[in-house]
């Protein structure tokens, strides 16, 4: 029997992963705030445990002595400027606390989940070699994942057995927030527009299967990409249009208008308080070309790509079969 510690798990990649770990025997401890809608971690193998990743002593409290892993998860991914105090909290302050408490509950390994943003933006293909720029960038959820990164391999220099992965954008069931914004702005036609960049993509049940890997197989303080599918954000929306029965983009808006419309929303949120659909921190991710070779994570984890119209496909399928997309129109 492996016991784990999770954090993030009512989130998007959190739940796809405690579910793998359930399937695969583990019993887990899972750490959520007061807030956080829990119905889908309540079954056998989940013991939940209040608490917050920014509260040192909850996490004392939460997790148990000589797990096997603590899967950390959490992370804050908004775009928006006035998130960022937030957003550095969890992302760098709560994950400092994490390898602290890691360390001295005398956890076996601590699997930390990153992200491509963590190197920034670079002309070439990312590889994990890549030097980061993510601190020059306007992103600060590219600034706190670095900065979460560089915590991280401290604690590994002080002898925490830790394995990083980097996932690129990651698409599939569960996704509310994310991409799948991009489904809700063309079923309800309400896309202003696709931009001209480049993503790697990745399918969250592969991500979620590498995490168990990276257990299994990681080699400490190492870092492991998930991408696999390189697609510009026209082609994405044109592979989304056609599940939803919508138009499709004919071509890119030009950059110069979406930074337009973003900079207006953004003072708009201002006065709402209210995270906008276009943000520039989302523009200049979109207009960006971010392509990320998962070669190592292929070979050392066995991780496996997925077409780009596979993680469309079950994205829409899991957003149809719960109504979501419905309720967004009505």
């Amino acid at each position: 029997m492996k016991y784990g510690f999770v954090t993030g798990a009512t989130g998007f990649l959190g739940r796809h992963l405690t579910e793998l770990l359930v399937e695969d025997g583990w019993q887990l401890t899972v750490l959520h705030r007061k807030t956080s809608d829990t119905r889908y971690l309540r079954k056998a193998g989940i013991r939940l445990a209040e608490g917050d990743v920014t509260d040192i002593d909850s996490l004392r409290i939460a997790m148990p002595e000589g797990l096997d892993a603590v899967f950390h998860t959490a992370a804050d991914t908004s775009q928006w400027i006035l998130a960022n105090d937030r957003q550095t909290r969890v992302n760098v302050d709560g994950t400092r606390n994490m390898t602290v408490v890691a360390q001295e509950k005398g956890a076996k390994r601590f699997i930390h989940t990153s992200s491509i943003a963590e190197f920034g933006f670079h002309s070439a293909v990312i590889t994990e070699e890549t030097v980061s720029n993510a601190m020059h960038g306007r992103s600060n959820y590219m600034r706190t994942k670095w900065r979460a990164a560089q915590v991280v391999d401290s604690a590994v220099d002080r002898g925490l057995d830790a394995v990083f992965l980097n996932p690129c954008h990651i698409i599939g069931p569960y996704d509310t927030h994310n991409w799948s914004r991009l489904f809700f702005l063309i079923y309800e036609d309400r896309l202003p527009g696709i931009p001209g960049g480049t993503g790697t993509f990745c399918h969250v049940r592969e991500v979620a299967a590498a995490h168990l890997r990276a257990f299994e197989r990681g080699r400490k303080g190492e870092r492991y990409i998930l991408g696999g599918v390189e697609a510009s954000f026209l082609e994405l929306a044109r592979e989304i249009a056609e599940v939803l029965g919508k138009r499709a983009p004919e071509k890119p808006l030009p950059d110069v208008i979406l930074r337009t419309v973003a900079r207006f929303s953004q003072w708009i949120s201002y006065l709402t308080r209210r995270e906008p659909d276009l943000t520039p921190e989302k523009i200049e991710l979109s207009t960006e070309h971010l392509r990320a070779s998962c070669g190592k994570a292929v070979r050392e984890l066995g991780f496996r790509p997925v077409s780009l119209a596979d993680m469309v496909r079950d994205c829409y399928d899991w957003l149809k079969s719960e109504g979501i997309l419905a309720r967004q129109k009505s």
